[in-house]
Order: structure tokens, then sequence, then C-alpha cells
């Protein structure tokens, strides 16, 4: 054997540099076999390198090496792993097969080891998966037992997880918070693995979505994107748990990370094609969508509906930016009928109450409102509450009382701002300011436009510009004396945050030709010789 190479390979290993630990051992075993734990370094090392076929084979060969060293319970351990890899794709009879092998084991060998623990955890989460709730929490409490018994922290992380999902689907929301938030501290002071730290994150997220509690969410994934800082080649995201961060992202208002989210995870689904992919390009079709592009926007929900995943409301939000209104109305009424969840359903809510409020169908749209106010009532989610805040105050508006729609209009931008969601912000603030131009307070209407604005161009979110451009004239008054048309600002602005003359051209419903003319008169009337300058002279000069 190689020594230098297998020692190097360990090194690596012990070291966090996974990719090279996989290069590595299998330089070492081009010599000779590979002794079992080897072979269980390079199984992990490789799952998180992101190399899953690469793993499964690893761990594979470490159960038959276990096996033939006389360490069953290794061995269990083995298949417990190779179960693990092979359901996170999906391949749930082969991953079936190798928990039946492990509990095989245990039988013939009369054991007692740990591994009899982790192989409950899958049970637990069939039993889950079914609606047997209370047989769930019974496999994971047997694998906290047994976790505290031989003091295994991994084990003990997943069994807490397990036991949570269990609470929170019996009802017991409160005990269920509690032990998603004990796991993920467990994770983000390195008392568990990293294998295990990426179970717990992508369970922990989607029970918090569940939930709506984007608080939480938040807060855990900045957490542990600070852990994963420390381990740079470790790909501790991967399939619907990147959906996930990506929508937190999105959130947030940092686009372009969630973009390159939600372009791996459709990536990473679709070899071989995984349930969550409908998911993933749902999401990119929500993130084209506040981006201003609205083929792409529309090619990403048709793709989501192939696989599976209703491509509804955001399609029916492009066909209301469209001005398709009709359409628009048929496909939101639709979807709110068919929501099959509470999930789906606040999805479908405030998208209901913005097309019928365009369709000038006030009433329903109230309907539509007070519907997701009930429900925001039966919760303590800040997210439903901004969400139902923001509905009423845009019904009160339609419905011709602006005094009436400030205050649920401000609750809203406060609520908004405290989860830290700008571009929903943006969107409050953009009906605040129709509210006080309807009252004659055209100062504040203006200040609120122009801060929504700000926060539209700073996180690229191109339908909220179109939103101000459809209701507010763009200023014209400039400290420069030139004069250039409510047009030519327009495209000016999208200049200034990157938007192609092609985008532009979508974005104004106006041809590529046109935006070159106007483009053209632009540079004329700045004196400017490039889009870089007129951005520069337009900045100065406060117009943007």
């Amino acid at each position: 054997m190689d020594k230098s190479a297998l020692s190097k390979a360990r090194a690596s290993y012990s070291q966090s540099a996974w990719v090279e630990a996989c290069e590595a051992f299998a330089f070492a075993e081009s010599s000779t076999a590979l002794a079992a734990r080897d072979l269980d370094c390079w199984a992990t090392a490789a799952y998180l390198a992101g190399r899953d076929e690469e793993s499964s084979d690893a761990w594979s060969r470490s159960f038959d090496a276990h096996l033939a060293a006389d360490e069953p319970e290794l061995a269990v351990m083995s298949a417990f792993w190779s179960a693990f890899g092979l359901f996170q794709r999906g391949e749930m009879a082969r991953g079936g097969g190798w928990v039946a092998t492990g509990y095989r084991l245990v039988d013939e060998r009369a054991l007692d080891c740990v591994g009899v623990g982790y192989l409950a955890i899958p049970a637990g989460l069939m039993s889950l998966g079914s609606g047997e709730v209370e047989q769930a929490r019974q496999h994971f409490e047997r694998s906290l037992n047994i976790a505290q018994r031989f003091d295994d922290p991994d084990l003990r992380a997943m069994a807490c997880l397990g036991i949570g999902q269990a609470k929170w689907a019996g009802g017991d929301a409160g005990d269920g918070t509690h032990r998603f938030d004990e796991v993920m501290l467990s994770v983000t002071r390195g008392k568990v693995s990293p294998v295990v730290a990426g179970i717990v994150y992508c369970a922990v997220i989607d029970g918090c979505q569940r939930a709506f509690d984007v608080e939480r969410a938040g807060e855990w994934t900045r957490a542990l994107n600070r852990w994963c800082d420390s381990q740079p080649q470790l790909v501790s995201y991967r399939g619907q748990c990147l959906v996930h961060r990506s929508q937190v992202l999105q959130m947030h208002g940092d686009i372009a990370a969630a973009v390159a989210d939600a372009e791996a995870a459709a990536r990473w689904l679709a070899d071989p094609p995984r349930p969550a992919i409908g998911m993933a390009h749902y999401q990119l079709g929500e993130l084209a969508r506040l981006q201003g592009d609205l083929s792409a926007a529309e090619r990403e929900y048709r793709r989501a509906q192939e696989h599976g995943r209703s491509p509804q409301p955001g399609l029916a939000l492009v066909h209301l930016q469209r001005g398709e209104i009709d359409l628009a109305v048929a496909a939101v009424d639709m979807a709110v009928a068919g929501a099959g969840d509470q999930i789906a359903l606040v999805e479908c809510l405030p998208a209901a109450v913005e097309i019928l409020i365009a369709a000038g169908e006030v009433e329903r749209a109230r309907q539509a409102s007070d519907r997701l106010r009930r429900m925001a009532d039966r919760g303590e989610s800040a997210y439903l509450d901004a969400l139902a805040l923001h509905a009423t105050g845009s019904v009160r508006f339609a419905e011709g009382d602006a005094l009436e729609a400030m205050a649920p209009l401000r609750a809203a931008c406060v609520q908004w701002r405290r989860l830290e969601a700008p571009y929903q912000e943006g969107r409050a603030r953009v009906v605040v300011a129709l509210a006080c131009r309807a009252l004659g307070d055209d100062g504040t209407a203006a200040l609120e436009c122009e801060t929504a604005r700000q926060t539209f161009a700073q996180i690229g979110a191109v339908v909220g510009l179109r939103l101000i451009d459809e209701f507010f004239e763009p200023a014209t008054e400039q400290r420069l004396d030139v004069d250039l048309s409510p047009r030519e600002v327009q495209v000016l602005r999208r200049v200034s945050i990157g938007r192609t003359n092609k985008q532009i051209a979508e974005d104004l419903f106006i041809s590529v030709k046109t935006v070159e003319r106007h483009l053209s008169n632009i540079f004329v009337k700045l004196d400017a010789p490039n889009r870089a300058a007129a951005t520069a002279i337009a900045g100065e000069a406060g117009l943007l």
C-alpha cells in the first residue's frame, strides 16, 4: 500500500478537506484494499463533498469490510448510512433493503449497540409520513434512549429532531419548537458531525416554514452559514434544503444568492429526478418574476408543473403583470379552491387579494383578506400577521377609505422591517404612498414612494419598480440643465441597476430599438459617452 497516500488521505479527512480526502483515498486504494474504518472516512468525505454515488459505494464496501473484520456493530452503522444516502436520493427500495439488512444483522448476532437506535430513525420517519404520529414519537424516543445510553451526540440530535417533528405533527408546536432550537444549538456549537448538521438544518428550516416562523428560519440560517464558512469544501446544503435556503435569502433581499441556491438545487435534484425538483423550478420562477423576467418566470413555473408542483399563484401573478386580468383571476381562483393545506392557502391568498383588487372585485378581495386575517389570529406568526395587515390595508384603500387603510399598512411596514423582508416592506410602502396621495399629503407620498424605489433598486426587484411606474409618474425635476422625459428616466433607472436593453424593453413593454433610441437621447442630453457615465451623472443629479 502507498502509505504516504493513505496518510495524506487521513490527514485531509481530519482537516475537513473533503475533496482532497476523496482523491487521496482513491489513490491509496489503487495499490491495495482499504481498511473498513478508512472506507468509513471516505464515504463520509464523499457525502460532504457532494459525491453521492462515490459515498454510497464506499459505505457498501465498508459494510462488507466490517463484517470481514468481525465488527458487526460497525457494519450495522454502515448499513444505516448506506440506507440514509439512498433515501436522500429518493431510492426508497434500495434504502429499505439496507435497513432490513441492518436489522437482520442485529437479530442474528443478538447485538446491543448504538446502531439499533440509528435504524429506528427511518422507521420513525416512515410513521410520521403516514400520519402515525404517536408511533413515530415512540420510535424516536427509543432512539433517544439508546443515544443517551451510548453517549452518541449524532443519534441524540436526530432523535430529538424526530421528537420535535412528531410534537409538531401532534399539535404541540411549542415543545416541538423547543426541540428544534435545542438541536440547532448543538449543530452551531459543533457538537454533531457535519453530515448530521446538514440533516438537522434542512428538517428544522422545513419545520419553520410550515409554521410560518420566518424569524427562526432566518436566525438559524445565518448561524449555520457562519459554521459552514469554517469548512469551505463542505456541501451541507443539497436538494430541498437548498430550495428552503433560497426562500430565506429571497425574503431577506439577497436575490443573487437566492438564485444561485435555487439553480444549484435544480441541478442537484435533476440527476436522478427527485420529487422536490418541482419546488426548485417554482422558486426559480419566483425569482425570475421578482427580477422582471416574465418569460423566464413562466418557463420555470411550467417546468414546476411538469414535475408535479402547481405553478400557482406565481403564474397567475405573471398574467397580472402582463395585464391579462381575466386569466389572472381565473388562475388564482382555481389555486385558492385547490389549496390542499394551510401552507398552500397562505401562499395563494395574498396573490388573490392583489389580483382581485386589480380586477375591481373588491368585495371578493375583502373575503380573501378576512380569511387570511382569521388564519393569522389562530397562531402566533409575525409573518402571517404581516401578510394579513398588508392585505387588510390594501383592501381598505381599494374600497376608497384611505384614512382607515393607513393603520394596518403602517403596521405591516413595521412588521416587514422587523422580519427583515425589504421587498414586502417596499410593496407595503407603495400602498401607503397611494393612500397619502389620496389624502392630499403629496410630500409624504413622495417620500414613501422614493423609499420604496430605492429598496427595489437595491435588491434588484424590477417588479417593484414596475409597480411604482404604474402608479406614479417618474419625477422629472432635475438639478441639470436638461429635460429627460419620464420614459427616459425609467430607462435610465433600469440602466443603473444593470438591466440589459432587452430586459429594459420587456420591463417597459417596448421594443429594443425604442430602448436604444431613448439611450441615444439620454447620452446626448447628459453629454455622457456611455451607460456608466450617464448613470453617474444622473446619480449626482438625484434622478436615481
